[in-house]
C-alpha cells in the first residue's frame, strides 16, 4: 500500500505545449506529484522571503499596525512644522508685498492726516493766543484781585495729551461700558491708512482668523491703544511710532476695531478723540 503510494507520487507526468496550428509539440517537461508539492513550497516561500525583505528593509514596514506606536506623533509634528514654515513664508511674503506697495506707490500716505493734526495744532495755538483787549482785562484784574488770585496759583502735573483719530470713516459701533462693550467699530474706506492715537511702540501684533491682523501700542501715561481687522502691518513689535503715524492698512470686508485702555480701565475714544 505504502509502495503504490509512494510510487504514484514518485510518477512523472509529461507536460507538453503543442503548436495550435500544427499540432507539433513546441517545449514539454517531466514533473511527478512531489516534484509539483515541492515546486509550490518553494515558490510560496521565495515570495514570503521576498516580502519580507521588503518590509524590512523599505519604510513599507510603518504601515504595519503596532510596529511604531511613535509614528503618528512624528507625523503630527512634521506636519506642524510644515505649517509652522507656510505661516513664516506667508508673513514674509505679506511684508515683502507691503515694502513693494509702498515702492511703487501703491500705497499712497493719507495727505488729510497731517493736515489733521496741523489743524489741531492751529487750533490749540489760537486759543492760546490773547488778544489785547483779553490781556488788558486779565492785568486789570490780576491787579485788582491780586491777593485772591494767589491761592490759585498751584502747580500741577497733570499732562493734556492730543488723541489723533484711529482711522477716517463713520463709526458703526459705539462704545457701551454697561454692556461691557469696551470698543468701537469704525467703517473705513478701502485702502484706509490706520494711525496711532499716540505716540508709543508696538508692543504686540498677532493674526487670527476673527479679527485678521492685530497690533497693540503703548503709550506714555499708561494708554494702550488697540487696532484690530486690518489686512496688513506696517509695523513690527518693538518699533516706535509717532501721534498720527499708519501702522496698519485696515481690512475691505470688516471695519477697523479700536479700543483705548488706561491703567487697566477701558476708555471711550469719542469723548476725548474727535472723529
Amino acid at each position: 500500500m505504502d509502495n503504490s503510494f509512494l510510487s504514484r507520487l514518485r510518477f512523472k507526468f509529461r507536460v507538453s505545449i503543442l503548436n495550435e496550428n500544427t499540432l507539433g509539440e513546441v517545449w514539454h517537461f517531466r514533473i511527478s506529484r512531489m516534484g509539483m508539492f515541492f515546486a509550490v513550497v518553494s515558490f510560496l516561500l521565495l515570495t514570503f522571503a521576498i516580502f519580507a525583505l521588503l518590509i524590512w528593509f523599505t519604510p513599507l514596514r510603518n504601515y504595519l499596525p503596532g510596529y511604531n506606536g511613535n509614528i503618528r506623533q512624528e507625523l503630527v509634528e512634521e506636519i506642524a512644522r510644515v505649517d509652522s514654515l507656510n505661516m513664516r513664508v506667508k508673513l514674509q511674503s505679506d511684508y515683502l508685498q507691503v515694502i513693494q506697495s509702498v515702492v511703487s506707490g501703491e500705497v499712497k500716505t493719507d495727505s488729510v492726516k497731517p493736515l489733521d493734526s496741523l489743524a489741531v495744532q492751529q487750533r490749540e495755538q489760537l486759543l492760546e493766543t490773547k488778544s489785547q483787549a483779553t490781556e488788558d482785562f486779565i492785568a486789570q484784574y490780576e491787579a485788582k484781585e491780586k491777593d485772591n488770585l494767589t491761592m490759585f496759583d498751584v502747580p500741577t502735573t497733570n499732562l493734556v495729551y492730543t488723541l489723533f483719530r484711529p482711522a477716517h470713516g463713520s463709526i458703526e459701533q459705539h462704545f457701551q461700558k454697561e454692556s461691557e462693550i469696551y470698543h468701537i467699530t469704525i467703517q473705513t474706506p478701502k485702502n484706509e491708512n490706520v494711525t496711532s492715537v499716540l505716540s508709543g511702540a508696538v508692543v504686540y501684533t498677532t493674526r487670527s482668523i476673527e479679527h485678521e491682523w492685530v497690533i497693540v501700542v503703548q503709550h506714555e501715561n499708561e494708554y494702550i491703544s488697540i487696532y484690530k481687522n486690518n489686512k496688513r502691518l506696517l509695523k513690527k513689535i518693538g518699533e516706535s511710532v509717532k501721534a498720527g503715524e499708519s501702522i496698519a492698512i485696515a481690512s475691505d470686508e470688516k471695519p477697523l476695531w479700536f479700543e483705548l485702555w488706561q491703567k487697566g480701565f477701558p476708555i471711550n475714544p469719542e469723548e476725548i478723540i474727535s472723529f
